[in-house]
């Protein structure tokens, strides 16, 4: 139970480290907010670490899990967020005409 838990940890605190990494790495004007940045790190470190789980992983490759999905929600959510596509998206307004 200890053992699973201080995991648990390790990939909280290797996510938020991702995800503040991410945020300094991102080129230009990020449309989402550092906590958002860090809670999508957490949140894909913990999916890394469960599925490296699920396939009877070592713990060095369930860190390499864990750091390689993490990178990758926070990348995917920071382009989805920045570059074209129509739409809403967080942080920008739209411009309100007046007559």
């Amino acid at each position: 139970m200890i053992d699973m838990l201080t995991t648990i940890l390790w990939f909280i605190v290797v996510g938020a480290v991702i995800g503040a990494v991410a945020r300094l790495l991102v080129p230009g004007r990020n449309p989402i907010g550092v906590l958002l940045t860090i809670l999508v790190g957490v949140a894909g470190a913990i999916l890394g670490g469960v599925i490296a789980d699920a396939l009877g992983a070592g713990t060095l490759i369930a860190l390499v899990f864990a750091v390689v999905i993490a990178a990758l929600g926070v990348a995917a959510l920071t382009t989805m967020n920045t570059r074209g596509g129509g739409g809403r998206r967080f942080g920008w307004r739209t411009k309100r005409r007046t007559f």
